[in-house]
């Protein structure tokens, strides 16, 4: 990893542009974990709602990020973290209480209590200003993690980050550039970019993904070397059709590569599943708290 390359995705990814500050907390306590419901607020006022969930007690615990999916479904937005999706096989923020973990999730534009504005005009505006909407939506997840960090009873040092689809582009994007995300778990969104673009699988992807020349420097397979040496779980179904596998094969070349020059191949894990399409299935979600148990608690 190159710092220039380093400072161009930082760039691009619109690190430190986007800062939240935070409102209020309204806490519930749960049979099974505490649940926090946040409030952000954006430079220009806009409200941003988040979820905590954490195990019971007040010692640190160790963390994950959790970065709600698209799916079209405009309407969940951070409801993920307690109701769940479709693709999920359940919702993540008791799961990972269960785990001994504290999650937490913010509502990323254009999704629920932000659906208006909506996608196409959030990320046509950026684009005709030079960034783009995935660039805001990791502004924003950086300061969230921030905050997250920041707290007496999370352990700074064991913070991992857990996204499927959307959230797992911009969970590995996101852990490309934070030295301080210990580990990732990304499923279902992981494959070369040039070849979506030649097979018209790209198409497939939502427009908040387009960021302005990212191609001319980077592709997919080097971002997620960017996390190398520390562990990282990619989960892919050979049946979807955003990750088709001869675009994964292309991007997993590249990230195995850089693993295996830091002398790390043990710490990046392939779960691939070849009777598998766009969804978390049982095995991933074991595979996913499995990694998370060695590598954070």
């Amino acid at each position: 990893m190159t710092e220039q390359l380093l400072d161009r995705l930082k760039v691009a990814f619109e690190i430190g542009q986007h800062p939240l500050r935070f409102v209020s907390a309204t806490i519930e306590q749960g049979n099974t974990c505490v649940v926090e419901r946040l409030i952000f607020e954006t430079r220009d006022g806009e409200s941003v709602n988040g979820i905590l969930t954490r195990p019971q007690g007040e010692r640190p615990w160790p963390g994950v990020m959790c970065i709600h999916a698209h799916g079209e479904r405009y309407d969940i937005g951070v409801a993920e973290m307690l109701a769940g999706r479709p693709a999920l096989q359940s919702p993540p923020g008791p799961a990972f209480a269960a785990a001994g973990i504290a999650a937490m999730m913010i509502e990323l534009p254009a999704f629920g209590s932000r659906a208006v504005p909506g996608e196409s005009s959030r990320a046509k505006a950026a684009l005709w200003q030079g960034r783009s909407l995935a660039g805001q939506m990791l502004g924003e997840l950086h300061s969230a993690l921030d905050w997250f960090a920041g707290r007496e009873d999370v352990s700074a040092q064991s913070i991992g980050v857990y996204g499927v689809s959307m959230g797992a582009t911009l969970g590995y994007w996101l852990a490309a550039v934070e030295p301080r995300l210990a580990c990732v778990a990304h499923l279902c969104c992981y494959a070369d970019f040039s070849e979506l673009i030649r097979t018209g699988a790209h198409d497939l992807h939502g427009i908040y993904l387009n960021v302005p020349g990212l191609l001319e420097f980077a592709t997919n397979g080097t971002i997620a070397s960017m996390i190398a040496p520390r562990p990282q779980l990619i989960c892919i179904g050979d049946r979807d059709p955003l990750t088709p596998p001869a675009a994964v094969d292309i991007a997993w070349a590249e990230t195995f590569e850089a693993y295996a020059s830091s002398g790390a191949v043990d710490r990046l894990i392939l779960h691939r599943e070849p009777a598998t399409g766009h969804v978390e299935t049982a095995s991933m979600r074991e595979s996913v708290l499995g990694f998370f148990n060695t590598h954070l608690l």
